[in-house]
Formats: C-alpha cells, sequence, structure tokens
C-alpha cells in the first residue's frame, strides 16, 4: 500500500513539475487575442481617445432625481449621444481592418461584441425615454458581462482607450 502511495505521489509531483517547466520556458507568452498589425492597433488607440474625450465633453454630474419629469429622457440623449461615440468608431474600423489574416477574424468578432454591447445601451435608452429607470444591464457571454470580453480584447492590443466605457455602470 505504501509502495503504491508513494508511486501516485512520485507520478503526481512530476507531472506538476513538467507542467510548470513548460508553462515558465516553452509556452508561447504571446495573448491569444494578439493580432499582428501594431500599425492597425496604433492608429485604433488614437481613435478611441478622440471617442473618449467626446464622451468626457457629455459628462452630466446632475443627481436625475432631482430634475424633474424630463430628467430621464435628457439622460437617455446624452447616453446616445456618448453611444454615438463609440458606434462612430466601430463603423470606421469595420472599413479599415487590419492588414493580417488573424486580425481580420478576430478584430471583426471584437466588432461583433461591440455592436452587442452598443445594442444593450440604446435598449437602456429606449428603457429610460419609457419611464423605466433600471440599472444598466448587459449581455452575458459565458457567465460574464460582454463589457469585460471587449475589455480584455483591447488591453491584450495596446488599445486601453477602445475599452468600453464604465459611464453606465455606477
Amino acid at each position: 500500500m505504501k509502495v503504491i502511495l508513494r508511486t501516485v505521489l512520485t507520478i503526481t509531483i512530476s507531472l506538476i513539475v513538467v507542467m510548470w517547466v513548460y508553462g515558465l520556458f516553452f509556452a508561447s507568452k504571446q495573448a491569444v487575442n494578439k493580432f499582428d498589425d501594431r500599425n492597425w492597433a496604433a492608429k485604433a488607440q488614437a481613435r478611441c481617445l478622440i471617442a473618449e474625450v467626446d464622451r468626457k465633453a457629455l459628462a452630466d454630474y446632475r443627481v436625475v432625481d432631482d430634475l424633474g419629469a424630463t430628467a430621464l429622457a435628457e439622460r437617455a440623449a446624452i447616453i446616445d449621444r456618448a453611444t454615438d461615440t463609440i458606434e462612430d468608431f466601430v463603423k470606421e474600423f469595420r472599413v479599415d481592418l487590419p492588414s493580417d489574416p488573424k486580425g481580420i477574424a478576430i478584430v471583426s468578432l471584437w466588432l461583433d461584441d461591440y455592436e452587442i454591447y452598443i445594442s444593450d445601451r440604446r435598449s437602456f435608452t429606449n428603457d429610460l425615454r419609457n419611464g423605466i429607470n433600471k440599472r444598466f444591464a448587459e449581455t452575458p457571454l459565458q457567465g460574464l458581462p460582454i463589457s469585460e470580453k471587449i475589455a480584455t480584447f483591447a488591453a491584450d492590443n495596446e488599445m486601453s482607450y477602445c475599452k468600453p466605457p464604465i459611464d453606465l455602470s455606477l
């Protein structure tokens, strides 16, 4: 019995050591989401920065409860204008995709996710216009908010300004 236990423990420990050696020294260190066209990523980063600046200019720090009957409609209009800044760069990126095959494939999927996120924002503003003032809810993908998937892709490709805004998550 001791021999069997010792053998099982030795094999288990050996497999763990092999796994760590492989992971530390031989496995690819490149993110799965990363594509090769770094010029495209840099241009996207610059374009997303413009959108972020435009959204910040729309900031409205008034408390909705203190603004009267039109407050929700006003908030919806501001959110729609902020969403337009996102939709604009998504449309631009669809026309001008990266030059590498992997980039074309995965950026297209990323933009698909962004279009779902935009649709979620539009549904939220439609609810506001109809007097429904609930928290913003995103489409979940594999149990996570879609914005998290979008943000991870942007971070993996050094496009931090292309992460979804957190303007509705408060």
